[in-house]
């Protein structure tokens, strides 16, 4: 994530304390100069300012992504940036400015400085909730860059997700930490962070644009969610992004129903504003489809993961530059792991693009052998792919602070392996079955049973359980299939229906070009004398 908070740089807030309080730590804070601002952030600073106040987003997107970056290597690389009041004079004193350059402070102090106390993620807090309450009051007119504000959200969402691992862990805190902790109580509480997420998305009226756009009453996608008349896109966007933002934090905490809820009004089944940032395209198909493998919705997670997956193939190369690569590469590997999972414990090979396919056998082809046997082997490799793969989970609750401390961070993440790896036990027979009932059309009770090894009230039993565990309830309510066949039983007879799958003839170029595509690029690489 440190990656991610570098490209990612604003941060904002009204009425805290000045960032100069905040840095009152150790180590490279204890040189920090407040009053050194060197001449190129005095230049940027007036620049960004300039170009946000003609609303020019070009600019002001080359300026986030770049200009921010360059500057903290160069001068900043574990330190802070000069504070908001060292430059307000830079801006004209700018309110709403300077409430964007806090911001930038804060996200770069997170992503660099090592160390941040209490106090300075309680301030961070605060900025935050003084940001999104005057994008809530209607006051911002501006546009400002998809990346910028896919950015607020994901950051705000991960520093509730590092504080509450911060809090968690008691054992090695000093007293001066602990008293801290009981003094800014309040700070990143889940409802606080879930209320602003959730009137981000009301306020914004998200959910009525994006119904309109399907009657064509709106033009929200068409224009990627910005307003060419003379109004701002921050909190619309801000309002889109946060449905994203929900379903993170509900993953986060377990919640995996209102997370997939959540992100309803979105259709990930289509190209969309989601997909315009390459963080926020990775982040939506990611949670989600951990949300539907814990939810046994296998297949939704199959396709979506089989797409995303096939997308960073084809256009990870495009993207080297840019400071999320390396979390792009890292969700990448951990959305392979997750696929892996997916199709051990629903076979649908069917599914999955020949490219990513080959991907997955080179990586985890071996483990997925062991993963069929269901033995404790297999459970480690499950075991061990989760862990990798999933989220930092995190408990809603704050910790007791009473002494002996103790650390409490990794409670909420052995709570969900102990029920993944439950699930996964629960699956133990129905591996036979499937091998079974894919041999046959018509088989009797009692010869499957026979084969099993088991009786044919046992056998009925776990026929029925295979039926539980390859369907599962949807977002709507309605009862959906993950197998591969299906069957039914009459008069102690089982009937085989091996379902069929449509082709696709779409993936078949899709994977032309590809190959085409790698060919031109060796092809543009040789050189000729």
């Amino acid at each position: 994530m440190a990656s991610s908070a570098a490209a990612a740089f604003y941060r904002d807030r009204e009425d805290a304390a000045p960032p100069s309080s905040g840095p009152g730590g150790g180590g490279a804070m204890a040189a920090y100069d407040p009053s050194y601002v060197p001449d190129s952030v005095k230049t940027f600073v007036s620049h960004l300012y300039r170009h946000i106040r003609d609303r020019n987003v070009y600019e002001t997107h080359q300026m986030y992504e770049g200009g921010f970056t360059r500057l903290s290597d160069r001068h900043f690389r574990d330190t802070p940036w000069p504070p908001a009041e060292a430059v307000a004079a830079h801006c004209d004193g700018d309110h709403v400015f300077l409430l964007l350059y806090r911001e930038l402070w804060f996200r770069h102090a997170h992503a660099r400085v090592q160390g941040l106390t209490p106090a300075q993620r309680a301030e961070s807090w605060d900025n935050y909730c003084s940001l999104f309450s005057v994008v809530l009051q209607g006051v911002v007119n501006m546009q400002l860059p998809n990346q910028w504000l896919w950015d607020m959200v994901d950051e705000f969402v991960y520093q509730f997700q590092s504080f509450c691992q911060y809090r968690a862990k008691l054992k090695n805190k000093t007293h001066e930490e602990i008293a801290l902790l009981k003094q800014y109580d309040q700070a990143w509480s889940v409802y606080g962070v879930l209320n602003y997420l959730k009137a981000l998305v009301e306020k914004s009226m998200i959910g009525e644009i994006l119904e309109r756009e399907k009657v064509g009453l709106e033009q929200f996608t068409a224009t990627d969610g910005y307003d060419y008349e003379g109004g701002s896109n921050v909190l619309k966007m801000l309002g889109y992004y946060s449905m994203i933002g929900l379903l993170r934090v509900h993953c986060l905490l377990g919640d995996y129903h209102t997370g997939l809820k959540c992100l309803a009004p979105i259709d990930i089944s289509q190209q969309g504003v989601y997909t315009t940032v390459i963080g926020s395209h990775i982040s939506t198909i990611y949670h989600y489809g951990f949300a539907s493998l814990m939810m046994r919705r296998y297949i939704n997670g199959i396709r979506e993961f089989n797409k995303i997956l096939l997308y960073i193939l084809k256009c990870k190369q495009y993207h080297q530059n840019s400071p999320q690569y390396d979390q792009l590469l890292k969700k990448n590997e951990q959305m392979y792991a997750l696929l892996a999972i997916c199709l051990s414990l629903c076979p649908q090979d069917k599914l999955i693009d020949e490219n990513v396919g080959t991907q997955l056998k080179e990586k985890y082809g071996d483990k997925m052998t062991k993963m069929h046997r269901y033995d404790d082997e297999a459970y480690a490799i499950y075991d061990e792919l989760f862990s990798y793969a999933c989220p930092k989970f995190i408990t809603a609750s704050p910790p007791v602070l009473r002494e002996p401390y103790t650390n409490y961070n990794q409670d909420a993440y052995r709570l969900q392996l102990k029920l993944f790896l439950y699930e996964v036990k629960q699956q133990q027979l129905l591996s036979g079955i499937r091998s079974y009932l894919k041999l046959y059309s018509t088989i009797t009770i009692g010869k499957l049973a026979k084969y099993m090894d088991v009786d044919e009230v046992t056998l009925r039993t776990i026929l029925m359980t295979y039926k539980h565990k390859m369907h599962s309830i949807d977002s709507d309510g309605k009862v959906i299939s993950s197998a591969d066949f299906d069957f039914y039983i009459d008069e102690d007879i089982i009937h085989v229906v091996e379902s069929k799958l449509t082709k696709n003839h779409g993936d078949y170029f899709l994977r032309q070009i590809l190959k085409f595509e790698e060919m031109i690029t060796q092809l543009d690489k040789v050189q000729f004398d």
